[in-house]
C-alpha cells in the first residue's frame, strides 16, 4: 500500500534532467478510491503543497464534489485508472499548471507576478534535486 517512485524531469520542461521522489499511498479500499501521492523532494509548483501533497483532479475521490463546480466527475478518480495514469497526469501537471486551482498560493502569485522568477526557483531545485539523488 506504500509505493516510493522517483520521476526523471521531461526533456525540454522545467525539471529536465531533473529526478523527483515522491510516495503513494493507496487507501485500502483501492481502487475504489485513490492514493495520496506526496513529493519527498522539495517542489515550487501551484499544484503541489509545501509540504509536497499532490493536488489534482485524478486524485480526487470519484464522483461530484458540491463545493468546486470547475471539476467534473471524469477528471476525478475512478476506479479503472491505474499508476500510469497518475504519473502521466502529474508530468502533464509540472508542464501545464492549474493557476484557477492553486495548492501553493505563494508559487502561483509568483507563477503569476514574476514568471522569470518562479522558472529561476524551480531550476534551482531541479538542480538541486541531482545532489540529494
Amino acid at each position: 500500500f506504500h509505493w516510493y517512485i522517483v520521476l526523471e524531469g521531461p526533456d525540454d520542461l522545467l525539471y529536465e534532467r531533473g529526478y523527483s521522489k515522491a510516495h503513494l499511498k493507496f487507501p485500502d479500499d483501492h481502487p475504489n478510491n485513490p492514493p495520496s501521492m506526496t513529493f519527498k523532494t522539495k517542489m515550487w509548483h501551484l499544484n503541489i503543497h509545501s509540504h509536497g501533497i499532490v493536488c489534482i483532479s485524478i486524485l480526487h475521490p470519484p464522483g461530484v464534489d458540491a463545493l468546486n463546480a470547475q471539476e467534473t466527475a471524469e477528471e476525478r478518480w475512478r476506479p479503472i485508472l491505474g499508476v500510469e495514469a497518475i504519473l502521466i497526469s502529474v508530468i502533464s501537471m509540472l508542464n501545464d499548471p492549474n493557476i484557477d486551482s492553486p495548492a501553493n498560493l505563494d508559487a502561483s502569485v509568483q507563477f503569476r507576478d514574476d514568471h522569470e522568477g518562479y522558472k529561476k526557483q524551480v531550476r534551482k531545485l531541479t538542480a538541486r534535486s541531482l545532489e540529494d539523488m
